[in-house]
């Protein structure tokens, strides 16, 4: 392994807990947490003669597809959890096997021994989702195939596949992603760019997957993320979750 590929290990694992400790210490008002992207609109508010605004953000609309393992699976069944999203396809000769590098990287990071010893990822903190952008070709087996290749936890990461208009009009639509051509096919979505959602399924950065520095800020966030849910409900990121 290169020292490239160690550093980015080192990276994903120590940084979110690193970023929860400081939270627990500090307090969630003491430390800048994550923008919020994709505004939908500004509403005035008028309480005893006094007019404040209130930001409407986007969120997310649900989309349906299948995974790697030909579930059915709709992208509201992930609750209370952190989800790191890209686009990707199985044939891409650039860009995209690095990038699932990344992601596997950043996965494996999240892990815990259960009740046997054996470490599980930790799938009560952060959801991962690749959507190919090539779905005619990208079949429920291709999809299967890719991630067993990269050493993909399945039931932590989907790779989905579907209508290719309705993966592309959620990149471009709910994602806001652009076309990213680099002498594959302009037909294609091709961006290097990770995207993070809330747990309201609202985006809240982007990021570029081949970029260690980029990683490193995901990472961060992530582990920012990871306080921002219901403060009556105690969340601890040494606690495993039920298996």
């Amino acid at each position: 392994m290169n020292k490239k590929a160690i550093f980015a290990i080192f990276i994903a694992t120590v940084i979110p807990i690193v970023c929860y400790l400081v939270l627990k210490q500090t307090g969630e008002d003491a430390v800048v947490m994550p923008r919020k992207f994709l505004m939908d609109s500004v509403i005035e508010k008028t309480v005893d003669g006094k007019t404040t605004t209130d930001t409407v953000w986007h969120k997310t609309e649900n989309i349906r597809l299948v995974n790697q393992l030909g579930d059915t699976v709709n992208l509201y069944d992930i609750k209370n959890r952190v989800i790191v999203a890209d686009f990707f396809f199985t044939r891409c000769p650039l860009i995209c096997p690095q990038m699932t590098k990344n992601m596997a990287r950043l996965q494996q990071s999240f892990t815990h021994n259960n009740k046997n010893g054996r470490k599980v990822i930790d799938s009560s903190i952060v959801r991962f989702i690749s959507f190919t952008v090539d779905p005619e070709r990208d079949s429920v087996a291709a999809l299967r195939k890719y991630a067993d290749k990269f050493g993909v936890e399945h039931d932590n990461w989907w790779m989905l596949t579907g209508n290719k208009k309705t993966i592309y009009d959620f990149a471009f639509n709910e994602m806001k992603l652009a076309v990213v051509d680099e002498g594959v096919d302009t037909s294609f979505l091709h961006t290097e760019k990770f995207v993070l959602i809330d747990r309201d399924f609202v985006v809240r950065g982007y990021y570029n997957g081949l970029d260690t520095t980029a990683l490193s800020a995901l990472a961060k966030d992530i582990g920012l993320l990871m306080l921002e849910k219901d403060k009556k409900k105690k969340f601890n990121i040494f606690q495993p979750s039920p298996l």
